[in-house]
Parts: structure tokens; sequence; C-alpha cells
């Protein structure tokens, strides 16, 4: 079995052309999933851009752009509100290094190949410049803005769905209007999630937290540097067998307990069973792997005999694609 993604990087600090032409391109795939509960399961215009307005206004104004670049349809702003979207489940190892010398955080992305965007973006909405992977057309799996402060999402292990934002935007949020992780979490305890996710962050400081929130209960901040995909603890166990998210975990906890383990050590884990999963059959692969460094303010994404360096400085605009296959994984 074999699977292919390209993967490109977008240089555009205010919202124009380029993200038009990401729309364009992804918007068929975006409105079946946003449909696959029938239109009647997914909230209306108006109550998607209150609960925007009411939660995170400083994006009102990017959102306005973005709808009308769009084309100012109903369905596809309804979508990019993010507000109460279609479940969606991912796997996902992070985990932070924090000490005087490193602040750390790094990610397996684990999903389907044909369901990741694969767009790492460059933007300057807010008068904050932030790279970042993108999903939902411009929410944020992972990324890290000028301030230093890292952020990465995991899927909580749990069912609940409810009233609340796809945890993208929130990230999103984050990044714009957040240098430190203090800041973030304010954010984490005031705006709704509609789903269980583990947000790990960290900023330029060493400030690192994972906060644990679900739509039926108040967000929980831990002072721990690793996440996988249960919170405190197992509630969906067939998930849980099927990623493996204890034995991620365990890994994740030793490596980071243990003062030798270099920022080099911790990255080389990433790339190796454990943490590194080539189950792509379902959807439980790794597709990419995140370095964020919040003191050098830089990103490297990497892939099996694949790297690519991005900083505030220095941002090429590129592309390349990944293959995948059952087992093991090769870069063209």
């Amino acid at each position: 079995m074999h699977k292919r993604l390209l993967f490109q990087t977008v240089h555009e600090p205010q919202p124009g052309q380029k993200w038009r032409d990401l729309c364009a391109l992804h918007w068929p795939a975006y409105e079946q999933w946003y449909l696959s509960e029938t239109e009647r399961e997914r909230p209306g215009y108006l109550a998607c851009y209150n609960a925007l307005q009411r939660h995170m206004p400083e994006l009102v104004p990017t959102y306005e752009r973005l709808c009308e670049l769009a084309g100012g349809g109903d369905l596809v702003s309804r979508l990019l509100s993010l507000y109460r979207p279609p479940a969606y489940i991912t796997g996902c190892s992070q985990a932070v290094l924090s000490n005087p010398d490193n602040n750390m955080l790094v990610r397996n992305y684990d999903y389907p190949p044909e369901l990741c965007e694969g767009t790492i973006l460059y933007s300057r909405w807010n008068g904050r410049g932030v790279i970042a992977m993108i999903d939902c057309l411009w929410g944020v799996l992972d990324g890290i803005n000028e301030a230093g402060l890292s952020i990465s999402l995991a899927f909580g292990g749990r069912r609940q769905v409810g009233d609340g934002f796809g945890a993208p935007i929130i990230l999103r949020y984050i990044l714009e209007c957040c240098d430190t992780t203090p800041e973030a979490i304010e954010v984490l305890r005031r705006v709704p999630s509609h789903m269980a996710y583990n947000i790990t962050l960290v900023d330029a400081e060493g400030r690192y937290v994972t906060a644990m929130v679900a739509p039926d209960r108040s967000v929980t901040i831990r002072r721990v540097p690793v996440a996988t995909n249960h919170q405190k603890r197992i509630e969906w166990y067939a998930h849980a067998l099927a990623s493996e998210t204890l034995i991620r975990e365990r890994q994740l906890s030793i490596l980071v307990g243990d003062e030798s383990t270099t920022p080099t050590r911790l990255l080389s884990a990433f790339f190796v069973p454990p943490l590194f999963r080539s189950d792509y059959r379902h959807g439980l692969g790794t597709i990419y792997t995140a370095a964020y460094y919040a003191n050098d303010r830089c990103a490297v994404y990497h892939w099996p005999g694949k790297s690519l360096s991005l900083s505030f400085d220095h941002f090429e605009e590129t592309s390349l694609e990944v293959q995948y296959v059952q087992r093991s994984v090769a870069t063209k």
C-alpha cells in the first residue's frame, strides 16, 4: 500500500491570492467533510460568527477577510469559523525538553495522509509572525510565533463532542494573540473546545504545560512535558490499544525525565517505534515530525531522509513529495 502527500511552504504575510488558491484546492474535500453528518448538524452562519466574536474577537477581521477570499458563501464561512465542526480523531505524540540551554517542542502527527493539507504557512495577520502547519484552511496543528511560543495538539482519547471550537482555531488564536505560556493558559481556560484534546506548549522562558481540554468538563492545566492520546486515565480502551498511547507516553516520560537527554536524542526517538508509527492503512501512521525551538524562533520539519528548516528570517517557498508505505516510509 502506497500513499503520497505533497508538502508545500507558503509565505504570505497577509491573506491574498496564495491563500485563495489553497482554499480552492482543498474546498471540495472540506465541503464533503463538513456535510458528512448532513448540513442540519452544523450551526448556522450567525451562530458561528457570534461565537467567534464572543470568544476570539481578535480573529474576526482576519476571518472576514478569509471569507471574502473564499467567495463569501454561507457554507465555507461556517466552516472557516471552526465552530462545532464534525468530530475528527488523530494520534500524535508530543514532548517538551526544557533546560537553561534548550526550550524545544517536538511532535509526531499521526493521521491519514490523504486527509492532511500538507501546508506550512508563514503569516503576519495580527502583528505577530506565525509559522504553522495548517489545518481546516487556517487552523493550526502545531506552530511557533515570533515570541517563541510553540504549541501542538493531540487527540485526548475521549468520544464526547459538545459546544465549542475545533482545536486548530484555538491554537491559531493563541499564536496570534499570546507571547507567553501564562497568556496561553488564560485562553485555554475560557475558549471552549468541541472535543477532548491535549495541548502542549512552551515559551522562550521555558515555561511549559499540557492543557487537557474537553467539551464536558473544565480544562485541566498540568505542568507535564509530554502528551499522547489520553487524559487523566484511559476512557476509550479500543482507541488507546490501537494507538498505543500508554506505551508512547512512557517512552517520552523516560526520555524527558533523563537529565542526559539532549535535543538530538529526543528528536531521534521520534523517528523510530513506538513513537514513529507506520500503520497508514488504519490512519495511525506518522505523517511528519515537527521540532520547534522557542529560543531560536525556528522550526524544523522531518520526514525519513528529509528535513526542512524554516525561520522568521529565512522562510523559503518550496515543495516536496513524501511517499508513505505500510511498515516503512521513503521520501522522494
